[in-house]
C-alpha cells in the first residue's frame, strides 16, 4: 500500500514538473499533450496540476484554454486567482484581471503578494489611478507592502500613473532595494520624461554597488532618446562593449539603443547596431523604417519594409499602424493600398488600432470614399475611430458633415474626448460654421469631465478671426484661463490679414516677437500685412531684421506620386530632369489661361522684397505648380475621372489657389491638393473649400 501512494504521488509531481516546463519554454503543443495524459490519469481535478495547467495556458497566451480549467475546478486556492490574473494580464487584458480580484475578494480567498503584484500591474497598465490608490491600501492593510514584488509594483504604478512622487516616496521608504527596486524607479523617470532623474539615479545605484542588468541600460538609454543625449547615450553603448555585453543578442538593449540613434538623427549608427543583432524584434524593425522615413529617405525606409515582410518575424498591429503612419504621412496610395491587402489577410489586421490608421492613410491620401466605407464596415469602433473620420471631414471641408458625425458618436454612446472636440471645432472653423463652434466649445467648457486646452481656444480665435470679429478674438485670448501660445496669437495675425487691420495686426505681432522673436514667420506674417497697407518703410524694417539675425523660414515643397515613385519639389527647384519641359508646359498653360480666362499672376502673393518682374517669375514656378506640370506631362490623367494627387507640407498660396482652378476648368481635370492644412479639390474652375482656407 505505501509503495503504491509513493508510485502516485511521483507520477503526479512528474506531470507537474512537466508542466511547468512547458510554461518556462512556452511548448504549447506539448502541455496540451500532458494535458491529455492528466485526464486520461485521473487527475482533472488535481488543484496543484490545475493550477499548473491555468499557468501554462496563460503563458502561452491561450488565456481561454486557462478559464476553460479555472471553471471546472471544484475548489480553488490563492494561486489559482492569481495565475489566471497573471494570464489576463499576459494576453492584453488588465481589466479582466481587476475583475477576477474583485469576484476573489468576495470568494473569500485572501489575496497574496503576487496577487497585489499582478494587479497593480493591471491598473498602471491602465492607467487608473483610483483602482491603484484601491489596491495599495488593501495590500498595506495586508502586511504585504513590504514584500519586494508588492513593493516594487506600487512604485510601477505610480510611475505609470504620473504620479511620480507617490513613486519616489515609495522607492525611498523600501527597506532593502533591490535590482529591480531601482529598475523600476528609473524606468518610472524615463517613461515620465524626467529623463535627468533618470541618468542621475543610473549613477546613484551604482555608487552604492548595484551591478545594473539589461532592463536597466534600456531605462536608461531611453532617458537618453527622451533628453536627446546621444553623447551620454554613446558613452553606455561603449561602455557596454567594454564589459563584453553582447548587444547581437540582447534584443531589449539594441532595441533602446537603435531608438536613441534614431531620434538623434543618427541612422548610420541606429543601422549599425540593427544589423549586428541576431534575432530583430519586431518594434526595431520599425523604429528604423519610421526613422529613415522620417529623414525622407523614402527608399531606404520601403527597403528595409520589404525585408521586414520576407523575414519570419510576424507582422503585428504596431507595426502595420507605423507603417500606415508613414504612407499616410507621404501619402503614397499604391503602397497604402497593398499594405491594407496585406493586413486584412493576418489576425492583427483586424485590430482596431490597424483599421483606424488605415482609414486614416485613406484620409490623407485623399480617398475619403474609402475611408467612409471602411468606417461603416467596421467591426468596432472607439473614440478615436470617430474622431479619425471627424478630422478627415474637417480637412476636406465638410464641416456639416463632421457635426452630423459628432452627433452620430453620441447616439451610439461613444463619450466624445478632447481630441474629438479639438477635430469637430477645427472642422467648423474650416467651413465656417460660427454658430456651431459657439454651441460646442460652450458645451466643451461645461463638461464635468473634459477641459479646453489651448488648441480648442484657438479654434475659436480662427472661426471668429475668419468671420472678421478681430477684437472679439483678441479677447477671447486675454480672458481665456490658459496660458496663450505663440500659434493662437499667429492663428489671430493670420486673420488680421486677411481683414486688412493693421491696427490689431501691429498689437499682435508685438506680443508675438515678445514671446518668439527668433522665429521667422512672425516676421514675415507682419510684414506681408504691412506691404498690403502699403507701408513699405515697416515692411522692409522688418525684412532686415529677419536678415540681421539670419533667420530662414520654412522652405514650400511639394510632391506627387507616378507609377509608384515619389517625385519632390522646392519653389523655382531646377534639379529634376524634365525641368525643361515643365517649365515650357507651365508657361503654356498661363498663356492659354490669360487667353481664355483671364488669368493674371498676383505677385501680392509673393515675397514683398524682391522687384515685381522677380516675384511675377517666381510664383510661374512654386512649388505645387512643378509638381503638377510633371503629373500632366507623365500621363497621370490617362485614367478618365481619376484625379491628379498633389500634396504640400505648407499652406497653398493664393496665385497656385487661383492658378489650378483655372487648370481644372480649361483642361477639365480633378486637381486634388492636400496642404498642411486641408484638402482642395479643385473642378471646372472651383475649389471645394469655397475659396475658405
Amino acid at each position: 500500500m505505501q509503495q503504491g501512494t509513493t508510485f502516485v504521488m511521483n507520477e503526479r509531481q512528474r506531470l507537474a514538473e512537466l508542466l511547468r516546463n512547458c510554461s518556462k519554454i512556452l511548448s504549447l503543443d506539448v502541455g496540451k499533450q500532458v494535458h491529455g495524459a492528466v485526464l486520461r490519469m485521473g487527475y482533472a481535478f488535481d488543484l496543484m496540476i490545475s493550477n499548473d495547467l491555468i499557468d501554462m495556458y496563460g503563458k502561452c497566451s491561450r488565456v481561454e484554454l486557462a478559464r476553460s480549467v479555472f471553471h471546472k475546478m471544484p475548489e480553488r486556492n490563492v494561486v489559482s486567482w492569481t495565475a489566471l490574473m497573471c494570464g489576463y494580464l499576459q494576453h492584453t487584458n488588465a481589466q479582466e484581471s481587476l475583475l477576477l480580484l474583485s469576484r476573489m475578494l468576495f470568494s473569500n480567498v485572501r489575496p497574496n503578494e503576487y496577487t497585489f503584484s499582478t494587479n497593480l500591474k493591471a491598473c498602471g497598465i491602465l492607467g487608473v489611478l483610483e483602482n491603484g490608490q484601491q489596491i495599495h491600501g488593501l495590500c498595506t492593510k495586508s502586511g504585504f507592502e513590504k514584500y519586494p514584488v508588492a513593493g516594487n509594483s506600487v512604485i510601477d504604478m505610480y510611475s505609470r500613473c504620473g504620479k511620480l512622487g507617490e513613486a519616489e516616496k515609495k522607492f525611498h521608504e523600501m527597506p532593502e532595494k533591490s535590482l529591480i527596486t531601482w529598475n523600476v524607479m528609473i524606468a518610472g523617470y524615463a517613461m515620465g520624461g524626467f529623463s535627468d532623474k533618470s541618468l542621475c539615479l543610473f549613477k546613484q545605484m551604482q555608487q552604492q554597488g548595484e551591478m545594473p542588468d539589461e532592463f536597466t541600460f534600456a531605462s536608461t538609454l531611453k532617458a537618453c532618446s527622451g533628453f536627446k543625449a546621444v553623447r551620454e547615450g554613446s558613452q553606455i553603448h561603449g561602455f557596454l562593449i567594454t564589459r563584453g555585453f553582447l548587444i547581437s543578442s540582447q534584443k531589449v538593449i539594441a532595441g533602446a539603443l537603435i531608438d536613441l540613434y534614431v531620434k538623434s538623427g543618427n541612422l548610420f549608427e541606429a543601422h549599425k547596431v540593427f544589423s549586428q543583432v541576431e534575432q530583430k524584434s519586431v518594434i526595431s524593425w520599425t523604429t528604423l523604417t519610421v526613422g529613415y522615413a522620417q529623414e525622407g529617405k523614402l527608399t531606404e525606409a520601403m527597403n528595409l519594409f520589404k525585408q521586414l515582410r520576407e523575414s519570419s518575424i510576424t507582422l503585428d498591429g504596431f507595426v502595420l499602424s507605423s507603417m500606415m503612419g508613414i504612407l499616410a504621412d507621404f501619402a503614397l496610395i499604391e503602397l497604402g493600398k497593398q499594405l491594407h491587402c496585406c493586413a486584412v489577410k493576418i489576425p492583427s489586421g483586424l485590430d482596431i488600432s490597424v483599421l483606424n490608421s488605415i482609414m486614416d492613410m485613406y484620409l490623407k491620401c485623399g480617398l475619403i470614399e474609402e475611408a467612409e466605407t471602411l468606417f461603416d464596415v467596421m467591426p468596432e469602433k472607439n473614440v478615436i475611430s470617430w474622431t479619425v473620420m471627424i478630422t478627415g471631414y474637417g480637412k476636406y471641408g465638410l464641416g456639416g458633415e463632421a457635426v452630423e458625425l459628432f452627433k452620430k458618436m453620441h447616439m451610439d454612446r461613444i463619450e466624445p474626448d478632447e481630441v474629438s472636440y479639438l477635430a469637430l471645432l477645427t472642422a467648423c472653423s474650416h467651413s465656417g460654421l460660427v454658430q456651431e463652434s459657439e454651441e460646442y466649445f460652450s458645451k466643451l467648457c461645461n463638461s464635468n469631465c473634459l477641459k479646453p486646452s489651448v488648441e480648442h481656444y484657438a479654434c475659436m480665435v480662427d472661426i471668429l478671426g475668419r468671420a472678421g470679429r478681430l477684437r472679439e478674438a483678441k479677447v477671447v485670448i486675454e480672458n481665456m484661463p490658459v496660458k496663450p501660445n505663440v500659434g493662437i496669437w499667429q492663428t489671430l495675425l493670420g486673420a488680421c490679414r486677411v481683414h486688412k487691420n493693421v491696427e490689431i495686426g501691429r498689437e499682435v505681432g508685438e506680443i508675438l516677437l515678445k514671446l518668439d522673436g527668433n522665429n521667422p514667420v512672425n516676421y514675415v506674417m507682419m510684414s506681408n500685412i504691412f506691404a498690403d497697407a502699403r507701408l513699405w518703410e515697416k515692411c522692409e524694417g522688418l525684412r532686415g531684421l529677419v536678415k540681421t539675425k539670419g533667420l530662414r523660414k520654412q522652405a514650400g515643397q511639394s510632391w506627387v506620386e507616378i507609377d509608384k515613385k515619389m517625385h519632390f519639389f522646392y519653389n523655382r527647384d531646377e534639379t529634376h530632369p524634365l525641368t525643361k519641359a515643365i517649365h515650357e508646359f507651365l508657361y503654356k498653360m498661363e498663356k492659354k489661361m490669360k487667353y481664355e480666362l483671364g488669368y493674371t499672376r498676383e505677385v501680392s502673393f509673393s515675397l514683398h522684397d524682391v522687384e515685381d518682374e522677380t516675384r511675377d517669375e517666381s510664383l510661374r514656378f512654386h512649388s505645387e505648380k512643378l509638381a503638377i506640370g510633371l503629373a500632366l506631362l507623365s500621363g497621370a490623367d490617362e485614367v478618365e475621372g481619376k484625379p491628379i494627387r498633389v500634396f504640400k507640407n505648407l499652406r497653398v498660396c493664393g496665385d497656385c489657389h487661383e492658378y489650378i482652378k483655372g487648370l481644372s476648368k480649361i483642361l477639365k481635370k480633378i486637381f486634388l491638393v492636400r496642404d498642411a492644412n486641408r484638402f482642395h479639390k479643385f473642378e471646372n474652375g472651383t475649389c471645394s473649400c469655397r475659396d475658405y482656407w
